[in-house]
């Protein structure tokens, strides 16, 4: 057994605190070199992996590289291939309409997984919403379709299916979970209802007149790539092969691309920098958190589901959802019942609250970047959005079911 020194923890700090500061303080600086920065934080933590005598350390540094390489190819292949696929949206977003939209997507995203819902219904959320964009349609989009709606099946959500993997049976969390699934899509559904309802009545009443005699019109162009994301979820199914399953997303994503009409591309703003930041963002957080990883996994004790819930979900929300789900399921010893319950709605939903919380976050950020929608930065959607939206919720479940 590998133990990491207690400093160790302090790479991942600091890519957190730049990743929050920097992008407001000196946001020149960052756009240019945030790629320099990530990699030279995760040099640190990666030397001194490297450079330790043991097997078990080098052991961690495969499976990270391993974990990331499928993380990559997941998110990587559903990005290119949702870039085939464009919705064409004639008529504006009501609040009505928007919140039917985010339902929808939440549905969808134990289907499609959380990725494949955001990255295929995120362009066509911010054309529905082009003349009133604001913070929070990123932010609930983001609460909803990347996160809380993907609550039901292995499919939805990376810790899902990891539990999946592990043993737990395929429609165990929806049979146990499904009513905290419920009350979280219910509240914020009606929270956004609220929200956007306020901002909509800030239009001049000529203008909203005109939007409700507007009829809706809705057209699919490229839907057949469809073809090509059910073969990417499909391929996570074969966790036994991992470089098979990423070569098989891989190439999804490559006929996908190079049979896209341009015309699509373009009217998608189709571009790889997106993706290629999410890459270089995700590879310093992977590589640094592997200290945390071992020490949850090198942690002994017995806890309470209360306890599972809160710090399985808090590091969840700040480590990235699947390897918390990893470590506190060892910490658990793949109990079935009131503890595996709170680790599967817990990393799920406290995913939300930051942008590294699960791997849809950051790209559906950077792609509201890309197209000249400002989202908030780290700090601001953690304290305006996560926290005065996110937190009376995760209570509210606290108290019913965990307490």
């Amino acid at each position: 057994m590998h133990q990491p020194s207690w400093w160790m923890v302090v790479p991942f700090g600091v890519l957190i605190a730049g990743m929050a500061i920097l992008p407001l303080r000196a946001t020149a600086w960052w756009e240019r070199h945030y790629a320099k920065f990530s990699l030279c934080v995760a040099a640190v933590t990666l030397c001194y992996y490297l450079g330790s005598p043991t097997k078990a350390a080098l052991e961690i540094v495969h499976r990270t590289a391993r974990d990331y390489f499928g993380f990559m190819a997941l998110i990587g292949s559903l990005y290119v291939v949702s870039g085939g696929i464009h919705i064409r949206v004639k008529g504006e977003g009501t609040p009505a309409l928007n919140t039917l939209f985010l339902a929808i997507g939440g549905v969808l995203s134990n289907v499609l997984g959380t990725t494949g819902a955001s990255m295929l219904l995120i362009r066509p959320w911010l054309r529905l919403n082009g003349y009133r964009t604001t913070a929070h349609h990123v932010i609930f989009f983001i609460f909803i379709v990347s996160n809380v709606g993907g609550c039901l099946t292995p499919i939805g959500d990376p810790p899902l299916l990891i539990g999946f993997l592990k043993g737990v049976p395929f429609w165990w969390v929806l049979e146990h979970c499904w009513t905290m699934w419920l009350i979280g899509m219910a509240f914020l559904l009606a929270v956004f209802y609220g929200i956007d309802a306020r901002n909509y009545r800030r239009a001049p009443e000529a203008v909203r007149e005109k939007l409700a005699e507007t009829e809706h019109q809705w057209r699919f162009d490229g839907l057949w790539h469809v073809v090509f994301l059910v073969v990417i979820v499909g391929a996570i199914f074969i966790p036994k092969l991992p470089v098979v399953t990423n070569l098989i997303m891989l190439a999804a994503a490559a006929a996908s691309y190079f049979t896209t009409p341009k015309d699509i591309h373009a009217a998608n703003h189709f571009s790889f920098r997106p993706i290629v930041e999410v890459a270089v963002l995700f590879f310093g957080i992977f590589v640094t958190m592997m200290p945390m990883i071992e020490m949850l996994l090198n942690a002994n004790g017995k806890i309470s589901p209360g306890q599972v819930y809160w710090a399985g979900g808090t590091l969840s929300g700040f480590l990235d959802s699947a390897p918390a789900y990893l470590a506190f399921f060892s910490a658990i010893h793949g109990e079935f019942g009131p503890s595996l319950a709170a680790l599967s709605v817990g990393t799920v939903l406290f995913g939300a609250l930051t942008y590294v919380g699960n791997g849809p976050n950051l790209m559906v950020k950077s792609i509201a970047d890309h197209q000249k929608i400002r989202s908030p930065g780290f700090l601001a959607y953690l304290f305006k959005w996560a926290v005065p939206v996110m937190l009376p919720l995760l209570i509210i479940i606290w108290l019913i079911f965990f307490r």
